[in-house]
This record gives structure tokens, C-alpha cells and sequence, in this order.
């Protein structure tokens, strides 16, 4: 394969990369709390040291994968009137019990357990500031939560939930739709916002994704068709070349 293909390639590689990203972020636009993923590219330049270059070049520009990155920005509040339904109105995260440790969420899809603990939809047990699962009683029937996480019920106060904030949000690691593990420390927000009986939906924009799906398609079909040029080409210079000898 020539430069010309090498280079092209590079670029189809990172356009496979983006539109694998860009799928994902449509497939949860109605998943609550998701936070959409964004790709990062950037120039790998390889110094020619012979001339092997083009003329008047004396680098070469590969696309390189740099990053992916997500989008903190947060999605649209709906109000459900459902109880258990929390939403942190400002930076932060609700903190879930996992087989496999703690974990982040912005998904505020709560409600009781058959053990009376607080779960999302899956069974993870919600956490409070200590780190333990809030716990409900079977006459705690009217919940309230304030802004500031403590949930009572006509019984007395039950707890305050935990909205932590990690220390370096683009270090979060994604599993599944909306959980993330920590990488690094998290701490207890100063001042959380909880509103309840309120959903936060995903961040991701419908046109606007779908839009970019669009170019991020445009552009690999574009890059298909350059290499397939660029391949003719070379056969057909060979083919010439064998007719004259």
C-alpha cells in the first residue's frame, strides 16, 4: 500500500471510530441521566527522513485516535411526579451499590426493593453520605426528599442521599448506559440539588447527532471511494507497465 492509501486509511480507521460513537450516543437518546460521548482526533506527523515524500513535503500527516471525551452537560428535567424519581440539578452524581463496588449515575430512576432499601431499575441499592444503603421501613409510606438529600417519611427522617463529585470527571469509565466507575477520589458535595419527582433526561441533542451521523457517513463513504480510486490507479499503472515490457 502507497503513502496516499496509508494516509487515507488512517482516516477511514478514525471515521469507524466516530461513527461507532455517534451510534451509541443516538441509541440512548431516551435513556435518563446518559451522557453523550464526543471523539477527538488529532495529527500523528511522521518526519520523512528520505524522499520518500511527497515534493515540497517534508512530513507526513497520519489521523490519529486521540481521545474520547464526554459531555458533561445536563440533559432536559421532566417532572413525573413519581417520588422515587431524583434528579441532581447541578455537577454531581448519585452513588449505587454494585456487585462489583460503588458506583456513578446520573440515571435517577429510583424506587423501593423487595429488602426496603432504595434501588435504581436494576437493584442497585442507593447510597447515603456514609456510603450505606438508604433503608426504608414497611410503614414509610409518604417519602420526601430535600434539595439538600434528606429523605423522611411520616416515620422521621431516614437518611440523606449521597451526591458525590469525583475529582476528575473525563477519568470516569463507562459501564453500561449509565453507570460509571471511579478511577479517582470522590468527595460529598458541599451543597447538592435534588429534586424530586423529577427525571433528568440524556444530553444528547436528536437533530444534531443525527446530523453528524450523517457527515461522519459522508466522510467514510469519501474515503472508501478515495482508496478504491487510488488502488485502480496502481493496478492500472501496473497493468501498463506489463503491456510495455
Amino acid at each position: 500500500m502507497n503513502i496516499a492509501s496509508l494516509v487515507a486509511a488512517s482516516q477511514l480507521v478514525a471515521q469507524e471510530r466516530a461513527m461507532e460513537v455517534t451510534a451509541v450516543n443516538l441509541a440512548n437518546i431516551n435513556t435518563p441521566g446518559f451522557q453523550a460521548s464526543r471523539v477527538q482526533f488529532s495529527q500523528w506527523l511522521n518526519p520523512q527522513q528520505s524522499g520518500a515524500a511527497p515534493p515540497g513535503e517534508k512530513q507526513i500527516a497520519y489521523t490519529q485516535d486521540r481521545a474520547t471525551w464526554r459531555d458533561g452537560q445536563a440533559g432536559t428535567l421532566t417532572q413525573t411526579g413519581n417520588p422515587f424519581d431524583l434528579a441532581v440539578r447541578n455537577g454531581g452524581y448519585f452513588s449505587v451499590a454494585t456487585d462489583r463496588g460503588p458506583r456513578l449515575t446520573r440515571d435517577g430512576r429510583f424506587g423501593p426493593l423487595p429488602n426496603g432499601t432504595i434501588g435504581d431499575s436494576t437493584g442497585n441499592a442507593l447510597l447515603d453520605v456514609t456510603g450505606k444503603p438508604l433503608q426504608l421501613a414497611p410503614g414509610d409510606t409518604r417519602i420526601t426528599i430535600t434539595g439538600d438529600g434528606v429523605v423522611s417519611s411520616e416515620n422521621g427522617q431516614l437518611g440523606k442521599i449521597g451526591v458525590v463529585t469525583p475529582t476528575d470527571p473525563m477519568k470516569l469509565q463507562a459501564e453500561g448506559g449509565t453507570l460509571f466507575r471511579a478511577d479517582t477520589p470522590t468527595t460529598q458535595a458541599a451543597q447538592p440539588a435534588i429534586a424530586q419527582g423529577v427525571l433528568e433526561g440524556s444530553n444528547v441533542p436528536p437533530v444534531l447527532e443525527v446530523t453528524r451521523m450523517m457527515n461522519d457517513l459522508r466522510d467514510y463513504q469519501f474515503t472508501t471511494q478515495l482508496i478504491q480510486a487510488e488502488d485502480d490507479r496502481i493496478q492500472q499503472t501496473i497493468e501498463k507497465t506489463l503491456a510495455t515490457t
